[in-house]
């Protein structure tokens, strides 16, 4: 498999259809990459992330930043992808705490999200705007496949809200949502999935803030991200490390000062976000979600 036909079939949002079609793609990036690499470059300032530099076919490009705790080498997704959907699938009659269960959730999810994302950036560095887009979309389409494989309907799409006043309808105002779920025709969960949270975090909030105060109701917010870490040069050529995009005061002071959202989960989650006063009872691994908290919701 050449570096350009796994660089098209990440172009190609039909490749992706259901959680087989990217489980599908995922294998035959990582079986490239454990071959094919020009250089895997260690993160300077943190160690166990690393970059992938392409070769010439795609002009040397240095991927994004790798967490190598979570990311499967080819070998073993082999045989974990095919545990990884059984688990999923298991999940709405056994909430299990197994912490290798949940390790393969995450870590699943995070390597197979990682290899679109990592492949896009084979792609010239002019095309980063829309290789940025679809990384996204496919993220969002990615996570909706997944709650649906758990056994809860889930969308993506417009909610209309009537504008009320002195019992009368004015108007509707319209909110597009990346993740719905509805039970008897209500509402009972609204999410952001992004794959980070960089110059987002705030209409989060303050969606919730609007939603709920136009609707009157008390209806769950919750967002879910891939990782918070960007690439840096370093002062020394050929060295690179990693930037945080994760911004803990805006977080803290929304959510003392406006509203907490009812949930906030990261596949690569940032050390201080286990730590920090808050952030540590705001914020969890993306597996939470899945095994404890969604069920809680609806």
């Amino acid at each position: 498999m050449k570096l350009e036909n796994i660089v098209n079939k990440a172009k190609d949002k039909s490749q992706f259809k259901d959680l087989k079609g990217y489980i599908n793609f995922c294998n035959e990036y990582l079986q490239y990459v454990s071959d094919n690499l020009q250089a895997v470059i260690v993160s300077q300032n943190e160690n166990h992330y690393c970059f992938y530099q392409y070769d010439k076919a795609a002009n040397f490009q240095i991927s994004r930043p790798i967490n190598t705790n979570l990311m499967y080498k080819s070998i073993d997704f082999v045989k974990i992808s095919t545990e990884y959907l059984k688990i999923l699938r298991s999940l709405k009659t056994s909430k299990s705490s197994d912490k290798t269960v949940r390790e393969i959730i995450n870590n699943s999810t995070y390597t197979i999200q990682q290899s679109i994302g990592a492949a896009l950036d084979a792609l010239p560095a002019g095309k980063s705007n829309t290789a940025r887009k679809l990384n996204g979309d496919l993220f969002e389409h990615f996570i909706r496949l997944i709650i649906n494989e758990i056994g809860i309907n889930c969308r993506a799409g417009v909610v209309q809200i009537p504008v009320v006043v002195d019992g009368e309808k004015l108007f509707n105002m319209n909110y597009q949502h990346d993740l719905i779920i509805e039970k008897n025709d209500e509402i009972s969960l609204i999410g952001s999935i992004k794959t980070s949270s960089k110059d987002r975090i705030d209409k989060i909030f303050i969606d919730k803030f609007l939603y709920n105060k136009l609707t009157e109701k008390q209806t769950p917010h919750i967002a879910i991200f891939l990782n918070d870490v960007q690439r840096k040069n370093t002062k020394r050529e050929n060295e690179y490390g990693i930037n945080a995009t994760f911004l803990p005061g805006h977080f803290k002071g929304y959510t003392v000062k406006l509203n907490p959202l009812d949930g906030v989960y990261y596949c690569d989650i940032r050390p201080n976000m286990k730590t920090e006063k808050i952030l540590k009872d705001h914020i969890k691994t993306f597996d939470n979600l899945l095994v404890e908290d969604l069920w809680k919701f609806i």
